[in-house]
């Protein structure tokens, strides 16, 4: 038997969907029965049709990727050291000025070709803020050619 238009009505009664309408199992021959508004307000009223409560959205998925992100590496800002990083077009401006810097220390024979080599690859790994700054480098650490 079917009841699927008592359970609309209760549901229209109880203001809930149709889903969170609870029909007691041993009442359904009379539940059945009742055809009108009134029939199905009386039975809401002795208990045989009853308003389920609303099902809450688990929060146990959340629970277990806060433990995963506990367990894994901290990366806020509190764990950064270091300046943030220089935008595209700030690296390019940067790192041109150098190596045209390093070029010409090179071909006016200022510094020798291994001092150019490792002074390159420092700048490429990002150890100088400027063209000043690696003679700067260059004096302190006294890597210029002596004539």
């Amino acid at each position: 038997m079917s009841l699927v238009s008592q359970k609309r009505l209760a549901a229209d009664l109880l203001k809930v969907g149709t889903t969170r309408v609870w029909v007691d199992p041993d009442d359904t021959d009379r539940v059945a029965s009742a055809i009108t508004r009134t029939e199905i307000r009386r039975l809401i009223h002795e208990g045989s049709i009853r308003k389920l409560p609303e099902t809450g959205i688990s929060r146990g998925r959340k629970r277990t990727r806060r433990l995963e992100l506990l367990a894994g590496r901290h990366k806020g800002p509190g764990h950064r050291k270091g300046g943030i990083k220089p935008s595209k077009p700030e690296w390019v401006i940067r790192i041109r000025s150098i190596r045209r810097k390093l070029r010409g220390l090179r071909d006016k024979r200022f510094i020798t070709t291994n001092v150019y080599r490792k002074l390159s690859l420092m700048s490429k790994g990002g150890a100088f803020r400027s063209a000043a700054h690696l003679d700067e480098y260059i004096e302190a650490h006294k890597l210029v050619k002596r004539r």
